[in-house]
């Protein structure tokens, strides 16, 4: 009985019911995007498509490959408790500039239903702050996000 236990804690239960460790930075990065795009109350459409959009651009995927991820990125957040486990996996094994490259995206999420919410603005803060990623360079990777969608402006966050 205990070998079996032991079977099971080490290799994970075949079929669901298992915890999903995001052991890879994409998937990391992945369900920071879901979490992101989840704090607002609402993952719709546009913030799927801006999750999809920016796994698919930055990790070079397919749709159908950045879909998958989304999936294994839910499953995680689901599980998750907290933002540590996460930024941990993207600090050990990104580089700043990648670390710059997941706020951008993070941004992208974010601002895919044209406005910031408080709450969202909240895990900006704290996702730069556990990535170490400064506050100027945070505003910087907003800055290009919003430039590139063609929005210069000021979005204040909601309250």
């Amino acid at each position: 009985m205990i070998d079996r236990i032991k079977t099971l804690l080490s290799a994970g239960v075949a079929n669901g019911g298992a915890q999903v460790e995001p052991d890879t930075p994409r998937l990391a990065a992945a369900a920071l995007l879901v979490e992101a795009a989840c704090m607002d109350g609402e993952f719709d459409g546009d913030e799927r498509d801006a999750v999809c959009a920016a796994l698919g651009a930055h990790f070079g995927l397919s749709e159908a490959e950045a879909g998958t991820l989304i999936g294994e990125a839910e499953a995680v957040h689901h599980e998750a408790t907290d933002l540590h486990r996460f930024t941990r996996t993207i600090n050990d094994r990104y580089d700043h500039a990648d670390r710059l490259a997941v706020m951008e995206m993070l941004w992208q999420v974010v601002y895919a239903d044209g406005r910031l919410h408080a709450y969202e603005a909240n895990l900006i803060r704290r996702v730069g702050g556990l990535l170490h990623i400064t506050d100027r360079e945070r505003g910087e990777a907003r800055k290009r996000v919003l430039a590139r969608a063609g929005d210069g402006g000021e979005q204040p966050a909601a309250s």
